[in-house]
């Protein structure tokens, strides 16, 4: 990675969906640990469920994620921005999911005031599974 000493949306964003496309706690580690000496805190946590009943397992499980891994402190703003970041990505794959059983991994990164909380989602039946991926930023 190429150092820089500011980073804006787009680059939080790309950690955050490179965090939701890791393929296992060793990869998701990694990319942790890089993007942290460059400045942009990241966690990921996975998920999965009957969407409509999984939504605020969803929204929840970032915001935990993302204050145990010291994304975001424990105050209202921070988990505001988290919890509103992730329901923007859901809303971005709805209409594909309602109705289905979702699994998948969710990214959270952050610099400064930059938030983002990408979703890698697979969505189906049985073995037939469609995969999307919704991306949300909010500015702290």
């Amino acid at each position: 990675m190429v150092e820089k000493k500011e980073f804006g949306s787009k680059d939080v964003s790309r950690a955050a969906i490179l965090m939701a496309l890791s393929q296992n706690r060793q990869e998701e580690k990694k990319i942790q640990e890089d993007f942290s000496k460059i400045g942009i805190r990241c966690a990921a946590v996975d998920f999965g469920g009957e969407f409509i009943t999984s939504v605020m397992k969803i929204v929840e499980k970032a915001v935990v994620a993302a204050k145990r891994e010291g994304v975001i402190n424990e105050v209202h703003q921070e988990e505001g921005a988290v919890a509103g970041a992730t329901r923007e990505a859901i809303s971005q794959i709805m209409q594909k999911a309602i109705g289905l059983n979702v699994g998948g991994k969710i990214g959270i990164a952050r610099f400064e005031e930059h938030v983002a909380v990408a979703i890698f989602f697979g969505i189906g039946l049985l073995h037939l599974n469609e995969v999307a991926i919704g991306l949300g930023h909010r500015v702290i």
